[in-house]
């Protein structure tokens, strides 16, 4: 049987070091720090097992393209869906990229093999006047006052500031009141700068006025009903409660109002690399996937109202 604790203890240092040298390139969250390890160490479990023994750093340089398939398909026995496959892949090849330069070996059956396809998701906007009743509704699920202000300033936020939902839940007393310009730390510590909204700024200062709890000086400005910090899955439930109520698709979830504030500044002219900035992505192709939603829905509009279409 294999001693999975022996093979941890004998990779650890090897998979430190590596995670080591990304953070200091910079760039990348703790929690894309802890997936990385997490991948790898799974991955490399799983081959000591393949190989019926207590696999070494040395017997990582041998791994061959059939071993590399028999994980892919023992990832896919799990019901995982082709883009966590393809995530935990890229981390496996980041490791065995930066262990071969170190250690001078090609890792060619590693990363001769290719990551199962899968098809891009386009983000489904809310339409205007639905995003609006949702933030409405979402103010109805409770009876405290206070927590019904907490929940639609932080969708007002991600609506109109196009926030992610853990970029609102970050801001602290230091941050209040919001001012006209709010600076912002995104993903992988990505500094932006994003205009705020006086009806964004009236929904927090009326939450802060109605909350029971003293806001400590770096501590959060939305907290939970414990007066700790709130839980993003509050948030996610109660709009998927204000949904269910007004008969709106699944896909309505508070990440909807962030793509809702992109498509909408489309809809009204707004500048594709003014919206890459006002959202943080690195890649305006991530951005452009807004205006392959946008044209979606223009070409059924045009469909279904043309009398020639």
């Amino acid at each position: 049987m294999v001693n999975l604790v022996t093979i941890q203890t004998e990779t650890t240092n090897l998979i430190e070091s590596w995670l080591e040298w990304l953070k200091a390139l910079g760039g990348r969250s703790d929690k894309t720090i802890n997936a990385y390890r997490s991948d790898v160490l799974k991955f490399i479990k799983f081959m000591a097992k393949h190989y019926e023994s207590n696999i070494s750093p040395n017997e990582l340089k041998t791994i061959e393209m059939i071993d590399m398939r028999a994980w892919l398909a023992h990832e896919r026995t799990k019901g995982l869906t082709s883009r966590s496959v393809s995530r935990k892949l890229s981390a496996i090849k980041g490791f065995f990229l930066w262990f071969s330069e170190k250690e001078g070996f090609e890792p060619s059956g590693v990363l001769a093999i290719r990551p199962p396809r899968y098809k891009s998701r386009l983000p489904r906007p809310v339409e205007k006047e639905m995003a609006k009743n949702l933030i409405e509704t979402v103010e109805l699920q409770n009876e405290l006052n206070w927590v019904s202000a907490r929940d639609g300033a932080i969708l007002t936020l991600l609506y109109c500031c196009g926030l992610r939902i853990s970029e609102a839940l970050s801001l602290t007393q230091s941050d209040y009141p919001l001012p006209a310009i709010l600076r912002i730390t995104g993903k992988n510590n990505k500094e932006r700068l994003i205009p705020v909204l006086k009806i964004a700024r009236e929904a927090v200062d009326n939450y802060v006025k109605l909350c029971p709890f003293n806001i400590s000086k770096n501590g959060p400005i939305f907290i939970g009903v414990n007066g700790g910090a709130l839980n993003p899955r509050i948030i996610q439930k109660v709009t998927e409660q204000a949904r269910r109520q007004l008969g709106l698709d699944k896909t309505v979830t508070p990440h909807a109002m962030r793509h809702s504030f992109a498509s909408h500044l489309l809809e009204a002219g707004g500048d594709l690399r003014a919206i890459q900035d006002l959202l943080g992505h690195s890649s305006l192709s991530t951005t452009q996937n807004y205006t392959a939603v946008n044209q979606e829905r223009l070409m059924n509009v045009y469909k279904n109202a043309h009398p020639k279409a």
